[in-house]
């Protein structure tokens, strides 16, 4: 376990640097889990109650729209993973998180979290800066939707996370584009 804390620790440092007795707090409430290729981490209609660091594996965030499986995002090695609008409402979701490569996942208990904001003023500062990072993803991704091509948008995604078609099953790809899975092959031979 230490050693996959200290890579959540060293994550944290691309947004703020916390205390050592900050960092005990955070890893008070954590847990490490290790999870299943093609597994849910978080079934649809759940009520988001941590926030996941991706340790080693892949995860993705779907859902069904007209029984059609549409991937929303991938997370890879060293990211932060939250059904953030659920978290935040504390309404379900209508999204899952899903395991695509067997995963080591840190869990943070986001309610004993939220309860240390006040002691750790550098953990709530800490937490904004990456649920900031996460909106700018978001929007940007909403962007790349509205004002760019399909080949753009694999492009795009080959430049910003080649590993995606090593470890991802096409259709997850395709989905995740807006695309069909024909129409990603047709991209793909034209490269």
């Amino acid at each position: 376990m230490i050693q996959i804390m200290s890579s959540l620790f060293q994550y944290f440092k691309n947004f703020n640097s916390l205390s050592k007795e900050a960092e005990e707090a955070i890893a008070g409430i954590s847990n490490t889990m290790c999870i299943k290729k093609n597994k849910d981490l978080q079934p649809i209609g759940y009520t988001c109650k941590t926030i996941y660091f991706v340790n080693k594996g892949v995860a993705r965030i779907y859902y069904h729209k007209d029984a059609i499986d549409i991937t929303e995002g991938f997370y890879f090695e060293n990211n932060i993973i939250a059904r953030v609008e659920s978290l935040f409402t504390g309404k379900p979701s209508r999204k899952a998180i899903q395991i695509l490569e067997e995963a080591e996942i840190v869990a943070i208990d986001a309610i004993a979290l939220f309860k240390l904001y006040d002691k750790f003023p550098e953990i709530e500062r800490l937490f904004r800066k990456i649920f900031e990072a996460g909106h700018v993803d978001t929007v940007n991704r909403i962007e790349g939707i509205q004002f760019h091509s399909a080949e753009e948008r694999y492009k795009a995604l080959l430049n910003e996370a080649n590993d995606v078609l090593k470890k991802v099953p096409l259709k997850y790809v395709a989905s995740y584009l807006g695309i069909t899975q024909v129409s990603l092959s047709r991209i793909r031979a034209l490269q």
